[in-house]
């Protein structure tokens, strides 16, 4: 595996989970729980014949950014294309349990300055969603996963970090939505429905999987920056990354909560809001949206690097938050 300082400088798209795991945290601190050492593969593979993965897909552990403790979930798109499982999710849920855990620690142990030792938990999506070998079970470590993260609002923030190269799809979608923040890469990709999937059902007309461009406008970090569905866009590198969630812990909790983009009534009808005005614009590409908000020749978006896009892209201004 490549050092701290090697994966800085990596391209994200082109690092494993367990790569990303290790260059999200201070350097030298990280340490995995469950690792592949402890021989932890899904029940359900071997009876229909599958391989298996001893981490089954997924890298949870704990290290640090500065005081705080950041708990770790790095899914692995190279194993089933990311999806989750019986075993994948309950590590994942786990996870944001021991969070919760040591929060209600922290706060026992340093009553008077434990804001800036509280937990944090950071999932670096790369997911089709639920695994289908597992269906049932897989639903429901979806629904524990929400379930927890919903334990966790108003306690500890949920970070999403989105740039690998399955993207974050099917009902892990809804659960990226669902974190407190969103970082994406230009390469990342966020939604619940991937490409194949609508063309597939709904023919290429209505969505061309292989026009990689238009995927990764509708769905890629500009179109979500651009939207505010993704709080932060950096650049393709896991010390881009890091970097970004080094400036997010030094933000107050009540500051990060008001990244929220679903999580009460007035957000729920900010989104409605959103639905109305996509119908009633009747866009046909995403720059229609983007010239919309305020970019008079969008198409010049699409090729710039992320510090240029930045500084030149205009947002929809949203109403909370």
């Amino acid at each position: 595996m490549l050092s701290w300082d090697e994966l800085q400088k990596a391209k994200f798209t082109e690092t494993n989970a367990r790569e990303r795991a290790f260059g999200l945290v201070d350097k030298g601190t990280f340490t995995e729980f469950v690792s592949p050492r402890d021989r932890m593969p899904s029940p359900h593979l071997p009876v229909l014949g599958e391989a298996i993965g001893y981490d089954d897909g997924v890298v949870t552990g704990i290290g640090l950014i500065g005081k705080r403790p950041v708990f770790v979930v790095s899914q692995e798109g190279r194993f089933i294309g990311g999806a989750v499982g019986e075993v994948h999710g309950a590590k994942m849920v786990q996870a944001i349990k021991l969070a919760l855990k040591a929060y209600e620690d922290v706060k026992e142990k340093y009553p008077d300055s434990y804001e800036e030792r509280l937990p944090a938990v950071v999932i670096s999506f790369e997911t089709g969603g639920v695994r289908l070998h597992e269906s049932n079970a897989g639903l429901l470590a979806h629904a524990e996963v929400m379930d927890q993260i919903q334990d966790a609002r108003g306690k500890i923030p949920i970070i999403a970090v989105i740039g690998s190269k399955v993207g974050c799809f099917g009902g892990m979608g809804f659960v990226g939505a669902a974190t407190d923040v969103v970082i994406m890469s230009e390469q990342g990709r966020l939604g619940l429905t991937g490409p194949e999937v609508i063309e597939q059902e709904m023919g290429k007309d209505e969505f061309d999987a292989s026009n990689k461009a238009l995927v990764f406008r509708t769905t890629g970090g500009k179109h979500k920056y651009i939207m505010q569905d993704a709080n932060f866009l950096v650049k393709d590198t896991v010390g881009g990354f890091y970097q970004q969630l080094q400036e997010v812990m030094k933000l107050p909790f009540a500051e990060i909560e008001k990244f929220r983009r679903i999580g009460s009534k007035e957000l729920v009808e900010e989104q409605l809001e959103l639905v109305k005005l996509a119908v009633e614009l009747g866009a046909k590409d995403s720059m229609d949206v983007w010239k919309y908000y305020g970019n008079e020749d969008p198409a010049k978006l699409v090729d710039m690097g992320p510090e240029e896009f930045l500084k030149v892209a205009k947002r929809r201004e949203r109403k909370l938050g």
